[in-house]
């Protein structure tokens, strides 16, 4: 408790001091080779906590940065991989500094409608950061600088969608567990989003000709920062795995269909990355143009008053955006992602040129990620049970595990009609380990769109794509949560310790945890994932295939959902 203590202590004395900036100072290169000598003895096991002159230097091609040390894993936060000056406008290269930078606070992360993101309760607090177009920073984490280890690196995407989010929202994301775990290094990354990051201004001007892109382009700027820099940092410019679960899947997958992000990176993992309208499809060039027409119309701009976007507020150009988006949507009778009726979202563009498809095509997949070995996969039940999860008080004593065998068979004929009794045998030929009452939550929203992906990527005949699923039921109060969308981030992190009102404590957990975080460590090592003690992890095929299904036992199963599917949405086509 002492140690902890003084870290507080030592980290508040830091956040305290004025101008990180102009607090830097030029060191010779003596000095910083005495400093990081001293730095290096002075990591001893146990030690919780390092800041200092000289700790945790590294040397970036735009200068050097100083960030701390704990529990071992030296972190950096808010490092700038790029610049954006304006609005709807390509990032620009770091300007070079002198001195150390001190980067030990969270970076900016890009306008959205809130940049405050409670976790839930339970004592937790909110985090609030900094929200500014000039958002292009990223975080990371290694277990050691310059030590002649070439390690792999995993990129986090967050999720989001493409609209909100950022690096640092969720104690999830946290990337010490991980790097220590696997002899990785963990980078995550701020970028533009919602219209900052998506408006398709490309008819203004050639100024805006990637503006329908500039969130995904902030992205492959991110990525060339990481080929230049982090050797520094101890890992591989070589092997470099992207991976981000729901919009970060998403941005995972739009990655892979970018031809200028084509060898940025060697491996990508989505999880529960895609909906039918987002992940294996974006927004068509005609649909974002007609977004931007409404918009502009709204707001009274025209091409020669352009200029004025870059100074109204951004909550008066989101509140015109949210209107263009909706009416598109309805004009094109495109499905919101998430909820009912019709509504496009931010998300990119493809515009023939920076994104020339969407990630799937009508037989294969992008032809910018052939040679990409995909890891992909969802959770079991995903959003079904997200009314509960909203409404605990009440759900924690009326729900599946409260009711009797009578109401739970009400429940199911209510759902699923006269295909109750089918639905239920195939749910329990498919997941044994499961009970009927667990029928009612069966997720096919992601599921089938990422079953699509599989299918088509496997179809391209490149870099092989393996499938996972996610089953694990939280029991905290009372099984509410089951295996909710999100669910599975902290076990791949190695962080369930930090979500404990959400997952609990048990050893069962703690088990998964370890398999989880090694299945990504292992793909991210050799592209290939793993699992001891567990068969050897087949590659999916084009007409079905081998999944690894991620439970209290961790099992290989082949097509064992298709009959289940199949029942419950006749009319979906994977090609």
């Amino acid at each position: 408790m002492k140690q902890k203590k003084l870290a507080v202590l030592v980290m508040s004395a830091l956040l305290a001091m004025p101008s990180f900036a102009g607090a830097a100072r030029r060191q010779s290169s003596a000095d910083m080779a005495k400093a990081t000598a001293v730095q290096q003895q002075m990591v001893q096991p146990g030690q919780r906590f390092l800041a200092g002159p000289g700790i945790a230097v590294a040397e970036t091609r735009s200068g050097k940065v100083q960030g701390f040390i704990r529990d071992g894993i030296f972190h950096y936060y808010g490092i700038p991989y790029a610049v954006a000056e304006k609005r709807f406008q390509r990032a620009q290269p770091v300007k070079p500094w002198q001195g150390v930078r001190l980067t030990v606070k969270y970076g900016a992360i890009s306008p959205q409608a809130s940049g405050d993101f409670p976790n839930g309760d339970w004592g937790d607090p909110g985090r609030s950061f900094t929200m500014d177009n000039n958002c292009q920073n990223l975080n990371i984490w290694t277990p050691g600088l310059n030590d002649g280890k070439q390690r792999p690196v995993m990129v986090w995407l967050h999720g989001g969608g493409f609209e909100a989010g950022s690096s640092l929202e969720s104690p999830a994301y946290d990337g010490k567990n991980l790097s220590r775990r696997g002899d990785v290094v963990v980078v995550s990354v701020n970028h533009r989003l919602n219209l900052l990051g998506h408006l398709n201004l490309e008819a203004y001007g050639p100024e805006y000709k990637d503006s329908a892109n500039v969130g995904i382009a902030d992205l492959v700027d991110a990525l060339r920062w990481i080929r230049g820099n982090i050797a520094s940092f101890g890992g591989d410019p070589a092997n470099v795995t992207i991976f981000g679960e729901s919009g970060g899947g998403a941005k995972v997958l739009t990655l892979m269909a970018a031809p200028e992000a084509k060898g940025l990176f060697q491996r990508g993992i989505v999880q529960s990355g895609a909906v039918e309208t987002m992940g294996p499809y974006v927004m068509s060039k005609t649909q974002s143009e007609r977004v931007t027409e409404l918009m502009l119309k709204d707001l009274g701009v025209t091409k020669e008053n352009l200029d004025t976007l870059q100074t109204l507020p951004y909550e008066k150009l989101m509140a015109s955006a949210n209107k263009a988006l909706k009416q598109a949507g309805a004009e094109f009778k495109v499905r919101q992602a998430l909820g009912i009726g019709y509504g496009l979202s931010w998300e990119p563009v493809v515009d023939g040129s920076f994104l020339p498809t969407h990630p799937v095509t009508a037989d294969s997949f992008a032809e910018a990620g052939r040679d990409v070995p995909l890891l992909i996969g969802t959770n079991l039940t995903e959003w079904t049970g997200f009314k509960d999860i909203v409404n605990l008080e009440k759900a924690q004593y009326d729900n599946e595990n409260t009711w009797d065998a009578a109401k739970i068979d009400f429940r199911l004929k209510g759902k699923y009609g006269q295909s109750a009794d089918a639905i239920v045998r195939e749910f329990l030929a498919a997941y044994p380990d499961k009970q009927k009452k667990d029928a009612l939550y069966i997720d096919t929203m992601i599921r089938q769109p990422t079953l699509k992906i599989m299918r088509h990527k496997a179809a391209q005949g490149g870099a092989p794509v393996y499938g996972y699923l996610f089953s694990w039921a939280s029991p905290v109060m009372n099984g509410v949560y089951k295996s909710y969308h999100t669910a599975e981030i902290p076990f791949v992190f190695h962080n369930i310790d930090k979500l404990e009102s959400r997952i609990g404590g048990s050893r069962e957990a703690e088990i998964l945890s370890d398999r989880m975080s090694d299945a990504w460590i292992s793909f991210a090592r050799s592209g290939v994932p793993s699992v001891k003690g567990a068969p050897a992890w087949e590659a999916y095929g084009k007409d079905g295939g081998a999944t690894m299904i991620f439970d209290n036992k961790v099992r290989l199963v082949k097509d064992h959902d298709a009959k289940l599917l199949q029942l419950l949405d006749t009319n979906y086509r994977y090609f």
